[in-house]
């Protein structure tokens, strides 16, 4: 009897440990499945952190303050354009900030500067056809471009105020038949606006004919169009994102900020502008040759309409 009991117990202590080590096994598979789904999640979330700016750079070429092989500034069109994060010469200049989701403009003063300008600049030139400057719009045409960004950064002066950036533009340009009627050497014709980032805040400047009694042909002419007062929008935007809204159309022009602040141009310059021909621009045109100055714009969406 005493013997079966003891074959009894023996056979129970190793069934009891048998199921013990069992559990053990199970507890100790479950735990590693956890800190795996764990481990999952986290990878989940940093790919999740990982954003892109919302920009169609199909139809935009950039132009950085970096001279090319003609000693001229270096510009990227379409199709190398958006392969922008590969260009070593781009990224300086024009760059992704993918925590933010969003396109950085970077620009400070060297020698590389465009025609008629003594600023350089980070920033996008539209072109309707891409890699083509010669297809553009009218007021009449019309259009719209409308951008979500911010100010990044952006040295001071002298005397401790922020240096200015121009951050969107329309652009005007002579037809090719307009730039030989009055013998130009280039298409080059004023900006008829600029919009600044100016010490936090958001200021417009437009063109205004000075003779109202010009000829067409005269009016061609860059020295005929002046410089108005400006206006600067009452919100100060300082360092956060805000929204941007240009809108064009025969003889008006239409900016807004942060879809609660309008601007309204709808006069004889505006309807005289019309026998212009324009693009929009977009970025960082910084307005600054002070030694060691420099800005950083921020774009998280862009986009045009016509």
């Amino acid at each position: 009897m005493k013997s079966i009991r003891k074959e009894i117990l023996a056979t129970l202590l190793i069934v009891f440990i048998s199921v013990n080590v069992t559990s053990q096994e199970k507890i100790s598979n479950i735990k590693e499945s956890d800190k795996k789904v764990k481990q999952d999640k986290k990878r989940k979330k940093k790919k999740k952190k990982v954003k892109l700016p919302d920009i169609d750079l199909s139809h935009w070429k950039v132009t950085i303050p970096v001279a090319n092989e003609k000693g001229k500034p270096y510009e990227v069109e379409a199709p190398e354009i958006l392969d922008y994060a590969n260009n070593e010469k781009l990224k300086t200049y024009m760059y992704n900030d993918s925590t933010k989701g969003a396109l950085v403009f970077y620009a400070h003063p060297t020698s590389s500067t465009t025609k008629n300008t003594k600023y350089s600049r980070s920033e996008l030139r539209e072109q309707m056809v891409p890699a083509d400057n010669n297809t553009n719009w009218t007021f009449k045409q019309g259009g719209i471009m409308k951008g979500k960004l911010a100010m990044e950064e952006v040295s001071r002066d002298k005397d401790g105020k922020y240096h200015r950036v121009i951050i969107m533009q329309i652009h005007g340009r002579l037809t090719n038949e307009q730039r030989d009627l009055i013998g130009e050497d280039d298409n080059n014709a004023p900006p008829m606006l600029k919009i600044y980032w100016d010490k936090g805040k958001i200021r417009v400047k437009t063109k205004v004919l000075k003779n109202l009694n010009l000829t067409e042909t005269e009016m061609l002419h860059e020295d005929a169009w002046g410089n108005d007062k400006g206006f600067n929008f009452e919100q100060e935007v300082g360092f956060r994102k805000f929204t941007l809204e240009v809108q064009v159309s025969e003889g008006k022009m239409v900016i807004i900020l942060n879809n609660n602040e309008y601007k309204v141009y709808e006069n004889i310059h505006i309807k005289k502008w019309g026998i212009f021909e324009n693009y929009f621009k977009a970025g960082n045109y910084f307005q600054s040759r002070d030694e060691g100055s420099y800005a950083r714009v921020k774009y998280y969406n862009l986009e045009v309409k016509h």
